[in-house]
């Protein structure tokens, strides 16, 4: 039996660095013995069937090609379609009411707790917000990522030191959610 993954790569395809275009991504990703490999947006989104049940041994497995391949590391996470569901199902903010930019999940290589983020005074930042889930943060941010103090604040090195993290929009991960439905 297979299960539907999603594989998140991190930091590519952006401003013309670290070029890694989609259609290579789904022969590497055919040439490692995935299935209906699919990729989604130019942003770093595959989506694949794999009769392995470890996560951790394909997030490895697609690295190591990726390095080979392109020359440069890059750092992705590997999540089945069911965990992409809990994270939708779990989200704390209301996700329906909200335009697709406003609110963003922020993956990590492992769980995190609130302890991690000690040192970030949230209230500050209010109206944004951000909540814990598992090995994932939500991100209501009202003005977009691209105006978010908060955002800014979550990514300072600090705070990531040591953590494999990537973010998607709201739109993404509900459009991942679907592509990785059984």
């Amino acid at each position: 039996m297979s299960t539907r993954y999603a594989a998140l790569l991190r930091g590519i395809n952006v401003s013309g660095h670290r070029k890694v275009p989609m259609a290579e991504l789904r022969t590497l990703l055919t040439e490692l013995g995935h299935d209906d490999v699919s990729t989604y947006l130019q942003s770093g989104n595959a989506v694949f069937s794999s009769a392995s049940g470890d996560e951790d041994a394909l997030r490895a497995e697609l690295e190591r090609a990726i390095g080979a391949r392109f020359g440069f590391p890059v750092d992705c996470l590997v999540r089945p379609g069911a965990y992409l569901r809990s994270v939708a199902d779990a989200c704390p903010f209301p996700a329906a009411e909200l335009e697709g930019r406003q609110l963003h999940a922020t993956f990590f290589d492992r769980p995190v707790d609130a302890a991690h983020f000690h040192s970030l005074d949230a209230a500050a930042f209010r109206p944004e917000e951000f909540r814990l889930g598992a090995r994932v943060l939500y991100l209501y941010a009202p003005d977009g990522l691209g105006r978010s103090k908060l955002a800014e604040a979550l990514g300072r090195p600090a705070l990531t030191r040591g953590l494999v993290a990537t973010s998607r929009n709201w739109n993404t991960v509900v459009k991942l959610v679907e592509m990785t439905r059984d």
